[in-house]
């Protein structure tokens, strides 16, 4: 009885600490790693039927001062409380706040002395010059005009309400605000403010995150009112917005939303080159040309005029404004919607951004929307400055500029690209409404795959990322590198180009190229994009989804590329080549020159080519007791004649980097003609480090080759070759020239 008691009490012990300590193999499901399900977010990655999420509308009038630089502006915000919360306080975001000088942009980027430093980094680092950044709060009112109590905390603000608000009620509230714009070339990462041109005594302003906004409030963290810090951008609620913008009567604003009022700031030839231009579907109709922009230029008024926009469930709101822009439109024809694409620029832009802005959009239009959804909103815009690529609804600040009217293709490649990767964020995050301010990856990620895409399809002769793009970045020191589950603003600002954009790219190219397949993933992608549009998508609702859509088990894909910095490096390590005996021949004339190791003796190291001819396999009778209780009987001289004068090859694959993929296997047979086969990742599900898989071939083989398409990103291909092979020099072809 007592060694009974021991045992079974070793046996719970077992089981105990088996729950305590789960098994973290790379094929174990990720379900600890993603969110629970519930009422709001369901199992299968789409929102459930309690889902919810709060809205804001807002009414603005704003005012740029010219002569000080100041914005100045009054808001009406209606927030509606759609949470089953009664809330006792709000959070608005002020992310003007940032440069303030006691903020000292968190101390996180850029914060090293050099040797040798330049004026503008100095700036950057030390503030020299300083700047009075920052709101200027002029009041809080309720809608009876009384004043609303709040405290500020660097970038946030919290609104302090008499009484709660409850669940399923709104309130309106108004704000009034200035702040002084921010010079552009002063502050590192400043995705708004004005861009000044001495030539000209002009200016370019590009004004956004200008008003205080609502932050969300989410069935998964409550308020996020992380603060802003730069790197990691925004999380933002859906509302229709009425706008209203005074500046200088000479000049021209660029804006989210609708135009309402062409007839006060236009001119009749412009109003008609705008009506033109709505269907002309094959070129771009110059609303404003250069003469008048030049004219504008020279005036300088002091007289103002007001811009009147309207847009409806968009999650945020921004525009341009510039004496200097010239401006053309063109319509896109879409499935279900025409939009006018339209470009604005100074004349420093031409002659490439009259060229080639409005083309770009087109193409980007016409891409993403046939991989998720037709893009919903009038209009989309692009936006000539220096040294940005920012985006907004419906609107978007590129830079890209000729020097001296010309420019190198790799700059215009470059300025396309960033057009197109600009103008597909409207899809993610401006309708797929991820948050920026913790997941940087997934809208960066997402688009740029897209963008990818858009550029592999209509720019053939310009790069685009592929795989191998990722592969130098994932063989770095593992010490330094972060998982893409990273949150935005913790990432090395060395690393977050590669880990945030590239990796998710590369990532979704491979689930599309090799492991799904084509078909099945552009098919739940799409899937995911239609289930989140205008709403908020966490990372568990596209790894569900993705699984979901395509009845593919990808938590091994997930965990590994995604959770951990592990990489890709397979190894070739052996392949070895056998025949199976001739029944009418004799064994020894069978094996030739073959150099057959005897049991036990392990001074011979395997042959390193196929030079020393096959092994050869006594294959002998299946006794009865191999079959078990199974009566029937394989016809043995069957078998034997099918693999009679076949090839059967072991190949022996070695996980070095501890990143599981599929396997792709080239086989160059001695006749000059290659074939490929491929194997599934879950050949690793049992040895996650080694794995032999045996082939039989018809012809003899000379070479065999692993991912020889580089589609998986291996950072060591010197080791993907049997017999070895200059394949190092291979890949480092290929690199140069993709």
């Amino acid at each position: 009885m007592k060694y009974i008691f021991t045992f079974c009490l070793t046996l719970f012990l077992i089981q105990i600490q088996a729950q305590t300590q789960p098994w973290k193999g790379k094929f174990e499901p990720i379900d600890n790693l993603l969110e629970p399900v519930n009422t709001y977010r369901t199992a299968s990655g789409a929102p459930g039927k309690d889902y919810w999420q709060q809205r804001a509308d807002y009414n603005i009038k704003a005012t740029i001062d010219e002569k000080n630089n100041v914005l100045s502006g009054e808001e009406t915000i209606t927030y509606f409380n759609n949470s089953p919360d009664d809330l006792s306080y709000l959070w608005i975001q002020l992310e003007q706040n940032v440069n303030k000088k006691e903020n000292e942009d968190f101390g996180s980027i850029g914060n090293n002395l050099r040797d040798g430093m330049n004026a503008r980094q100095m700036q950057f680092l030390t503030r020299a010059i300083d700047f009075p950044a920052g709101y200027t709060i002029k009041y809080i009112k309720d809608a009876n005009g009384e004043a609303i109590q709040s405290l500020v905390n660097n970038t946030m603000m919290k609104v302090l309400l008499d009484e709660p608000l409850k669940s399923g009620t709104s309130m309106t509230f108004s704000i009034g605000w200035s702040y002084h714009i921010t010079d552009r070339s002063m502050y590192l990462l400043s995705r708004e403010g004005y861009e000044y041109f001495p030539e000209d005594d002009n200016t370019v302003y590009l004004i956004a995150h200008w008003f205080p906004r609502m932050a969300v409030y989410n069935d998964t963290e409550g308020w996020q009112n992380q603060q802003f810090q730069k790197l990691g951008e925004f999380a933002l609620e859906f509302g229709n917005y009425d706008v209203e913008i005074t500046v200088p009567a000479d000049h021209v604003v660029a804006s989210t939303g609708a135009l309402q009022n062409p007839e006060n700031v236009l001119n009749k030839k412009q109003r008609k080159r705008l009506k033109e231009a709505a269907s002309s579907f094959d070129k771009p109709i110059m609303v404003i040309t250069k003469e008048e922009a030049l004219e504008n230029e020279a005036e300088k008024t002091s007289k103002q005029k007001t811009w009147k926009f309207s847009a409806k469930n968009v999650r945020d709101f921004a525009f341009a404004s510039s004496r200097k822009f010239m401006w053309d439109a063109q319509a896109v024809k879409l499935p279900t919607n025409t939009v006018m694409a339209m470009s604005f620029y100074p004349k420093e832009g031409l002659p490439v951004w009259q060229e080639e802005s409005t083309k770009a959009i087109m193409h980007a239009l016409e891409v993403y929307s046939e991989a998720t959804f037709d893009y919903p909103y009038p209009v989309c815009i692009s936006v000539n400055t220096s040294n940005i690529g920012m985006e907004f609804p419906m609107i978007s600040f590129n830079g890209g500029r000729p020097k001296n009217g010309k420019i190198s293709k790799g700059a215009k490649a470059g300025m396309i690209g960033t057009i197109i990767h600009e103008v597909g964020h409207n899809w993610f995050p401006m309708i797929v409404s991820s948050d920026e301010r913790k997941w940087m990856w997934m809208d960066e990620g997402l688009n740029t795959f897209l963008h990818q895409r858009t550029v592999a399809e209509r720019y053939p002769d310009f790069n685009s990322t592929t795989p191998i793009s990722i592969a130098p970045f994932m063989s770095g020191d593992k010490n330094v590198l972060r998982p893409i589950m990273t949150t935005s603003d913790n990432e090395l600002l060395n690393q977050f180009g590669a880990n945030f954009y590239l990796k998710p790219t590369v990532g979704l190219q491979m689930l599309r190229n090799s492991i799904v397949g084509k078909e099945l993933f552009d098919a739940a992608f799409k899937e995911y994009a239609n289930r989140w549009k205008y709403k908020h998508p966490n990372p568990s609702d596209l790894f569900r989804t993705l699984e979901d859509a395509t009845a593919t088990d990808l938590d091994w894909f997930f965990r590994g590329w995604f959770y951990t910095t592990d990489n890709v490096d397979m190894e070739l390590s052996n392949v070895k080549w056998f025949k199976v005996h001739e029944e009418d021949r004799n064994i020894e004339d069978q094996k030739q020159s073959t150099q057959v190791v005897a049991e036990g003796d392990t001074a011979t190291e395997p042959p390193k080519d196929f030079s020393t001819g096959p092994e050869v396999i006594n294959m002998t009778a299946t006794p009865d007791n191999a079959y078990g209780q199974f009566l029937s009987r394989l016809d043995e001289a069957a078998v034997r004649k099918e693999v009679s004068g076949k090839n059967l090859y072991e190949v022996t694959i070695k996980n070095k980097g501890g990143l599981v993929m599929p396997v792709t296997i080239e086989w160059e047979y001695t006749d000059g003609s290659k074939e490929i086969d491929k194997l599934p990742a879950q050949i690793w599900r049992r040895n996650e480090y080694e794995v032999k898989h045996t082939f039989i071939k018809d012809k003899e083989v000379k070479t065999v080759n692993l991912d020889p398409n580089f589609e998986f990103a291996d950072t060591d291909m010197s080791n993907n070759a049997f017999p070895k092979t200059e394949s190092a020099s291979e890949f480092d072809n290929f690199k140069n020239k993709n």
